[in-house]
């Protein structure tokens, strides 16, 4: 495989369950292998953006859903990062800001247009969500949204392990 792969947790571990993230990332394997990086990015999207320059050639981005269906219930999506918008997160809302970025937020396609000024180019983009009960502020996960986490991992090492295997990573 010549490929590398970006991991990234994002949404806000003060929020209740829109740390859930944060909290998969770190979960995750210690030492995922060395095509595969793996970083908590919280709500720093223009870390995260900045970072996209590196050249990956692919993004897993681990995030809340916006409570649409049964809290705790994870969803494996694709990306578009071009669209108008990705289907990516409770913290997806850009507060008025007409598409700019806020150091202290993280709107995915904010990110993505952030990659695309600064001369990069977003890589193929699978979203690994969990639908939330509660983005009331307070820190920890609700209990079934806690319980994914562990499901969580296992989708994001099978997402990896189908990214690997394939050559066009």
């Amino acid at each position: 495989m010549s490929g590398r792969v970006l991991v990234a947790g994002i949404g806000n571990i003060f929020l209740g369950d829109d740390g859930f993230g944060s909290e998969v990332v770190r979960r995750l394997r210690a030492d995922p292998g060395p095509d595969v990086c793996v970083r908590d990015y919280g709500i720093r999207g223009m870390h995260l953006a900045y970072d996209l320059l590196d050249g990956w050639d692919a993004l897993v981005l681990v995030d809340a859903l916006p409570r649409r269906g049964t809290p705790g219930t994870i969803e494996i999506l694709r990306a578009e990062p071009g669209a108008s918008r990705t289907d990516s997160g409770s913290n997806s809302d850009s507060g008025g800001r007409a598409g700019g970025l806020d150091a202290h937020a993280m709107d995915p396609e904010a990110v993505f247009a952030a990659v695309r000024t600064l001369g990069g180019v977003v890589p193929p983009t699978v979203i690994v969500g969990c639908q939330v009960e509660t983005v009331a502020e307070g820190i920890g996960l609700s209990g079934p949204v806690a319980a994914a986490v562990a499901p969580a991992v296992a989708a994001i090492e099978t997402v990896l392990a189908d990214l690997l295997d394939r050559q066009e990573v």
